[in-house]
């Protein structure tokens, strides 16, 4: 079986550089993918794999039955773009202004659609059934596509017994495979602070109540909120990311608004830089004799493994001679948090550095690029770690989530 996966692997490979190019191509932005649904309902459709749609808009989950009764196992990619003007040469570079595949979800949606391909071919021989779910949104934070996915009932009719999403991840070279036994990813918290007094003269500070002092002196309190209310061993950060306040030179404004967000990985945690970020804004608003109207967005929580499951994936990374170094978490949002909330499974980071490391840009970046030898490697993954994962299923019984977890 392994050499007829290999082949078909081989087969399919040169489609799945040429899907990813095309959605790289066309690029569409949260809640908007409606001809990237197309693309992959016609895809499917081609490889006479069932399929759904509709959940979250433009969301489409793939139903492959294997040959013989067993479990369920689901495999996830995000599908939507980023409002970034491409700054690639890129042969194939967007062709819609200011939107851009900087994330990598071009590469998901292709190498899930090709790991679809191979495992359809191979279904008399799977155990079980396997899900493709594309989401959509999942850069609409706080909310997500995931969440309304689940809403909509994506797995009322298959439930999966373990869940799975892939990321390509630029600081890991190709080869390699970046899998945690339990944080991989942070909560992604966001704000919005509208400050509001009096404004003036800028030669006359005293008859105002300055919004821009009060801003300053929040940007600085917020960070005491890490280095002073937070263990120094536990990774936490505080970002004011936008400030927007002003019209002149001489004239101090009446109202500022600033935003940001706020990364943590432990719950506890999470609940008590929220209550500090409030205390902080009313108490520094108070003194200067500004009103504050804060608007708080609990977003994505944290991303955390299964280890069971995260060791599965290590052991399928190995079969397939890929590395699996170890690696600290990252605080990046991402809302296949959800989808882990409920059901247990693990995310992982697929290397894709570019060989020439003077033209790798991070993710979300105008320039990013990512190595593409990649897509054939992410490809045969998720065909083993599907496979290997219902064959780990019909071993024993249906894991708990409270169980393995812990």
């Amino acid at each position: 079986m392994e050499c007829k996966m290999k082949a078909i692997v081989d087969e399919i490979k040169p489609e799945v550089l040429q899907m990813r190019r095309f959605l790289h191509q066309y690029p569409e932005l949260s809640n908007q993918e409606q001809e990237t649904s197309r693309f992959i309902q016609a895809k499917l459709q081609q490889y006479g794999i069932t399929y759904q749609a509709g959940f979250a808009k433009h969301g489409v989950l793939g139903i492959i039955k294997g040959g013989s009764a067993g479990k369920t196992v689901a495999l996830r990619a995000d599908m939507d773009a980023l409002p970034i003007q491409e700054l690639t040469d890129l042969p194939f570079a967007s062709q819609h202004k200011n939107i851009m595949h900087a994330c990598g979800h071009d590469a998901h949606m292709a190498m899930l659609l090709g790991a679809g391909y191979v495992l359809q071919q191979l279904r008399e021989k799977i155990n079980g059934t396997v899900l493709l779910v594309f989401q959509p949104a999942e850069e609409d934070a706080p909310i997500g596509g995931a969440q309304v996915m689940l809403q909509d009932g994506v797995f009322l009719k298959h439930e999966p017994d373990v869940i799975y999403g892939l990321h390509v991840w630029p600081d890991l070279p190709v080869g390699q495979l970046g899998i945690r036994d339990k944080e991989m990813m942070g909560a992604s918290d966001r704000f919005k602070v509208t400050l509001t007094g009096r404004g003036g003269h800028a030669s006359m500070p005293h008859q105002t109540n300055d919004v821009m002092v009060t801003a300053a002196h929040l940007i600085t309190g917020f960070q005491t909120i890490v280095s002073r209310n937070v263990d120094p061993l536990e990774a936490s950060v505080v970002t004011v990311s936008k400030v927007h306040g002003g019209e002149a030179a001489n004239i101090i404004p009446n109202q500022i608004i600033m935003e940001g967000s706020i990364r943590s990985f432990q719950p506890e945690i999470r609940k008590q830089m929220k209550q500090r970020f409030s205390a902080i804004t009313k108490q520094i608003a108070k003194a200067f004799e500004v009103q504050a109207d804060i608007k708080y967005m609990d977003g994505y929580p944290a991303t955390i493994n299964t280890p069971k499951w995260a060791a599965v994936a290590r052991e399928t990374a190995r079969k397939i001679r890929l590395s699996t170094p170890d690696l600290n978490p990252s605080l990046a949002g991402e809302d296949f948090s959800r989808f882990l909330e409920i059901y247990p499974g693990a995310f992982i980071w697929l290397g894709t550095q570019m060989e020439d490391a003077e033209i790798q840009a991070p993710l979300h970046d105008a320039h990013f690029q990512l190595n593409e030898q990649a897509l054939s490697i992410g490809t045969a993954l998720i065909v083993q770690l599907a496979i290997d994962t219902l064959n780990k299923l019909t071993q024993g019984e249906k894991p708990s989530i409270y169980t393995t977890r812990n």
